[in-house]
């Protein structure tokens, strides 16, 4: 049996900056300034709101900005209302089953203030997170049929370990915080399509930075948290024998330049954006009404299909993991923003009249570039009058893996989630500030936006 939680140990006290691999630096700052966008489009979410009365501002401590406002909360509590916010539209980047940026961007960037880190020290923080999430995430692949979400299982480990490295831990309080973490673990399949799935990636990002700060103090926990017969690893089983017995990685080969960020054109579960790009594309220049649709037939992995659990989707919850409700929307709607997934759209009656002509068909095939995915999806929709619309295979999309967004396709998406928040200036100014994160002196170079907490 590895070692595993004390090599990670090791591996954080030793990352450093200079090691970074230049190929996964713009990676790296599209992460951040995604991450930060998509906290801005979501601001005014309910589950905003509930953090912030309930938990964020009772506790009255001020460390950090919350959400880059001019309203200061603790650290940990910055992390947990920016983390949750960032994952409320489902609308930020993904990898490895989950959603690293929303995780560790929050968590950085709260610490970072506190601790005064430089831009460089954020970045080699995040990419420390990522490394650990992908050597966690490879050993149990399998989260969601055993019931859990993923990125609340990963997440505090990857936001401890970004954390202990801008704590600059030694390796023994670094492996002690990821032991805390692995006991913050945790988050329930069954709270997708509710506010509660957001909440996950808040609660990793907090109790990453509280498991951090513990070790710093000198909390202690299982040395061998990760790996033992009864740790982590196999308390998260999902029925299989996880992995206990290969090597680490960790600071022998980088996963970032492999398992790749991929970063969402639409708010919702990736799971659905290839499809609902193909059933455009092959409707390009046509108009179809839905009522002559008798049915579609959408062919994608298993594992897509398992998540995509809403089959007649009520409310924008729901509507973020619906196959049916990503089809109607390109066939009735053309367009799928932040807008288009509103409670009110997704209940039309023309919406609800269209969800089950629509079939998702699994199959047992699985893409190297990221495997939770089929290698291609298939779209075939037949009309009333016996006409098959045939997509063909649908290999990729912008965003997917291998196919990263351009910095304009990026600065478009930016731009319409800080369209209520700020100025076209202003955005421009964060999005370039963002888009060279690793240069900064600090976090605090980012702008306060004075526009939003103002009640």
């Amino acid at each position: 049996m590895t070692k595993l939680t004390a090599e990670i140990g090791e591996f954080l006290a030793d990352i450093q900056y200079s090691n970074i691999p230049e190929s996964v630096l713009p990676v790296i700052r599209d992460a951040f300034t995604d991450t930060v966008g998509v906290v801005m489009a979501g601001i005014d979410q309910p589950i905003s709101g509930i953090l912030r009365r309930t938990l964020v501002e009772p506790a009255g401590r001020q460390e950090a900005r919350a959400c880059l406002s001019s309203r200061q909360v603790a650290a940990p509590d910055a992390a947990l209302l920016a983390g949750a916010i960032a994952h409320a539209l489902d609308y930020g980047c993904q990898t490895m089953s989950g959603h690293p940026g929303g995780v560790l961007v929050p968590a950085i960037l709260a610490e970072a203030e506190v601790l005064g880190s430089t831009g460089e020290e954020m970045v080699t923080a995040f990419l420390a997170g990522y490394e650990v999430w992908c050597e966690i995430w490879r050993r149990n692949r399998n989260y969601h049929k055993a019931g859990w979400h993923p990125t609340a299982l990963l997440g505090p480990l990857a936001s401890a370990a970004a954390c202990s490295v801008l704590r600059k831990l030694p390796a023994h309080k670094a492996q002690m915080a990821i032991a805390i973490a692995a006991s913050h673990s945790g988050g329930l399949f069954s709270n997708f399509g509710s506010m509660t799935k957001g909440y996950h990636s808040g609660m990793a990002s907090r109790n990453g930075v509280v498991a951090a700060r513990l070790a710093d103090a000198g909390m202690t926990g299982g040395p061998d948290a990760i790996e033992n017969i009864q740790g982590y690893l196999t308390a998260f089983s999902s029925g299989g024998e996880p992995d206990v017995d290969s090597p680490s990685q960790l600071g022998k080969e980088w996963y970032l330049p492999r398992f790749k960020l991929q970063f969402k054109m639409h708010p919702s579960c990736f799971f659905m954006h290839r499809s609902f790009e193909g059933t455009m594309k092959m409707l390009e220049g046509r108009r179809i009404d839905p009522q002559e649709v008798e049915s579609v037939e959408v062919t994608m992995g298993r594992g897509q299909v398992t998540v995509l659990v809403h089959h007649q989707p009520q409310n924008q919850y729901q509507a973020q993991f619906s196959g049916e409700f990503g089809i109607a929307a390109a066939v009735i709607l053309g367009k799928f923003g932040v807008p288009e997934i509103a409670d009110d759209v997704v209940s039309r009656p023309d919406m609800q009249a269209f969800y089950p002509k629509v079939k998702l068909n699994p199959v047992d095939e699985f893409d190297p570039r990221d495997p939770v995915f089929s290698p291609t999806e298939s779209v075939v929709m037949k009309l009333k009058n016996g006409e098959l619309i045939d997509s063909g295979p649908i290999a990729t999309i912008p965003g997917y893996a291998g196919e990263p967004l351009t910095t304009e396709e990026l600065w478009t998406k930016f731009a319409e989630c800080t369209e209520q928040t700020h100025s076209p200036d202003e955005a421009l100014q964060l999005f370039e500030l963002l888009q060279r994160v690793d240069t900064l002196k600090g976090a605090s170079d980012l702008p306060t936006c004075n526009r939003i907490f103002r009640d």
